[in-house]
C-alpha cells in the first residue's frame, strides 16, 4: 500500500529520509520510484514524435450514416433519418445533430469507406481498440509499451482511460471498452491509467484516508494541499535530485492540477459543459462528455500521449422492451453532446496552438445496417462503419474514400482497422527510426509496418 502521509520531522525539524523516500516512491498508472522516471528519460526518445491521440470510442457500434455519411443525394433507406446539416467544406454534409461539427470540417477528415467483418460487441469493440488481430492489448497500452509508461518530462502516464458513469445498459458498453483497452500479453505495467478512480494505480494510493474515487476531488486536493505545505515547511525539497524532484512534483503537482477542473476558466467549461443533455435508457444521468474532453485536453497538455475517452448509447436498435433507442429519439439524446464537447475540444485546442500535435479519432466497434427495421432502429453493421479523423498535423480537409450509394459498402478501396493503428502509430512515432531500436519489440513493429497509414493524410 502506498500512502500520502505529512513527512515526519526528526528532532532538528528536518523530514527523515525514510518519509522523503515515501513521497518519492508514490505509484501514479506505474510511476513507481524515481530512478524510474530516470530509466524512462532515455527510452524511445528518439522516435517519439511530441503528439498526442485522444480516440472517441462511441460504444454501442454510431450509425455512419446519421453521423458523417448522410447520403442525402441518394433514394432509400441509407438516408439520414435526422437529415442533414451543410459543412464549411463545399459538398460535404454530416447528420443533422451535427451543426456545430459541421463549422470545424476543416480541421477534421472522413472516411467513408472504414471496413470489417466482426458485427458482435464483445468481439469487435477489443478488435477495433487493439487495431486489428496484431496484438492482444489496446493500442494505447503499444504505445505506452514503445514509448515507456510514463512521460519522462511531467512523470504522468503516457496512456490513460477516461470513462463515463455507469448508468443501466451503457454500463455494458462501459465495460467492453475498459476490457478492450487493457495491455493482454503486454502486462499489467502498460495498462491504461483511469482518472475515474478503476485500476491498479488507483488501487494503491491513500490519502490517509480510503481513495474513494478520484471525482471525489475535494477530499483529493485537501491532502495534497497538506502535504505540499509540510514538505515546502520542512525546506525538505532543497537537495532533491532531478528524478526525485520530479516524482515529488507529479504528486503534489502536475497529478493534482491536471485532475481539478476548477483550474479552467469558468466560461470555457461552459463551452465543453454537455451536463443539460439527460442520457440513458430507463435509468438517465446528466452527460459527462463534455468534461471528458475537458479532461483529455488537459491530459494532453501533462504529457499524456494516448488517451481513449469511452462514449456509451450508441446501439441503436429500436428493439421492444426499452432496450434500445430509435436512431432518431438516439440522435437527438446522444448527437447533441456529442457536437457540443467535441466542437469545443476542437475549437480549444485550435486556440491553444495544440490543434496540430493532436490527433482526435472518433469511431466505434461497426456502423449500422442501411436498412431501417420496423421499430426505426438500424441493427449492427461492420461493412460500413464511423471513423472520423481532426487535427495531428495531418492533411485535414477532406473526405476519404467513398461508400456505395445504398450506405452498404465500400465503393473504394477499404480503409481497415489495421490502417488506423499504423496511422496513429505513425503520428506518435517516427517509426524509420523505431525500427532500429533495439528495446522496441519486433512483435510490436512488424505489424506497423506491414499495415500502411491512411496514405491521404500524410
Amino acid at each position: 500500500m502506498l500512502d500520502i502521509i505529512a513527512p515526519v520531522r526528526n528532532a532538528a525539524g528536518a523530514c527523515s529520509r525514510r518519509d522523503l523516500l515515501r513521497v518519492g516512491a508514490l505509484g501514479l498508472g506505474g510511476l513507481t520510484l524515481p530512478w524510474w522516471l530516470q530509466a524512462q528519460a532515455s527510452a524511445a526518445e528518439g522516435s517519439v514524435r511530441p503528439k498526442s491521440v485522444v480516440l472517441l470510442f462511441l460504444g454501442g457500434g454510431p450509425s455512419h450514416i446519421e453521423t458523417f455519411n448522410p447520403n442525402m443525394d441518394q433514394p432509400g433507406p441509407g438516408r439520414s433519418l435526422t437529415g442533414d446539416v451543410k459543412t464549411n467544406l463545399p459538398g460535404v454534409a454530416f447528420g443533422g445533430t451535427f451543426p456545430g461539427l459541421a463549422k470545424h470540417a476543416d480541421k477534421m477528415a472522413i472516411v467513408r469507406s472504414f471496413h470489417h467483418t466482426d458485427s458482435n460487441h464483445s468481439t469487435a469493440v477489443p478488435y477495433v481498440l487493439s487495431g486489428g488481430k496484431s496484438f492482444s492489448g489496446g493500442i494505447g497500452s503499444v504505445y505506452a509499451r514503445l514509448r515507456g509508461t510514463n512521460d519522462p518530462r511531467s512523470g504522468l502516464p503516457t496512456t490513460s482511460l477516461i470513462t463515463a458513469p455507469d448508468v443501466g445498459r451503457f454500463a455494458n458498453a462501459r465495460k467492453r471498452v475498459i476490457q478492450g483497452s487493457q495491455p493482454g500479453d503486454l502486462g499489467a505495467p502498460y495498462a491504461p491509467f483511469q482518472p475515474d478512480g478503476e485500476g491498479p494505480a488507483i488501487s494503491n494510493m491513500t490519502l490517509n484516508m480510503p481513495h474513494g474515487r478520484l471525482d471525489d476531488r475535494r477530499n483529493l486536493l485537501a491532502g495534497l494541499d497538506r502535504l505540499r505545505r509540510d514538505v515546502d515547511a520542512s525546506g525538505a525539497k532543497e537537495g532533491f535530485d532531478r528524478f526525485r524532484q520530479q516524482a515529488y512534483d507529479v504528486i503534489l503537482g502536475s497529478a493534482a492540477k491536471t485532475f481539478d477542473l476548477s483550474q479552467e476558466d469558468p466560461r470555457l467549461v461552459a463551452q465543453y459543459d454537455t451536463s443539460m443533455f439527460r442520457v440513458g435508457e430507463s435509468e438517465f444521468r446528466s452527460c459527462s462528455l463534455g468534461s471528458q474532453m475537458l479532461m483529455a485536453r488537459r491530459l494532453v497538455e501533462a504529457g499524456c500521449g494516448f488517451i481513449t475517452v469511452q462514449n456509451a448509447g450508441w446501439d441503436m436498435h429500436a428493439s421492444s422492451g426499452n432496450n434500445n433507442m430509435s436512431l432518431a429519439s438516439g440522435m437527438r439524446m446522444l448527437g447533441g453532446p456529442l457536437d457540443k464537447a467535441v466542437s469545443a475540444f476542437l475549437a480549444d485546442l485550435d486556440q491553444r496552438g495544440l490543434l496540430d500535435q493532436t490527433l482526435l479519432v472518433i469511431t466505434g466497434e461497426f456502423g449500422r445496417t442501411p436498412r431501417v427495421n420496423k421499430n426505426g432502429g438500424r441493427d449492427h453493421w461492420a461493412n460500413l462503419s464511423t471513423l472520423a479523423l481532426a487535427g495531428g498535423g495531418l492533411q485535414m480537409g477532406q473526405v476519404i474514400g467513398q461508400s456505395a450509394p445504398q450506405n452498404d459498402l465500400p465503393a473504394s478501396e477499404p480503409i481497415r482497422v489495421e490502417n488506423l493503428m499504423s496511422t496513429v502509430m505513425h503520428t506518435l512515432f517516427d517509426v524509420g527510426k523505431l525500427r532500429v531500436d533495439r528495446t522496441a519489440p519486433r512483435t510490436l513493429l512488424d505489424p506497423i509496418e506491414r499495415h500502411a497509414p491512411i496514405t491521404e493524410l500524410f
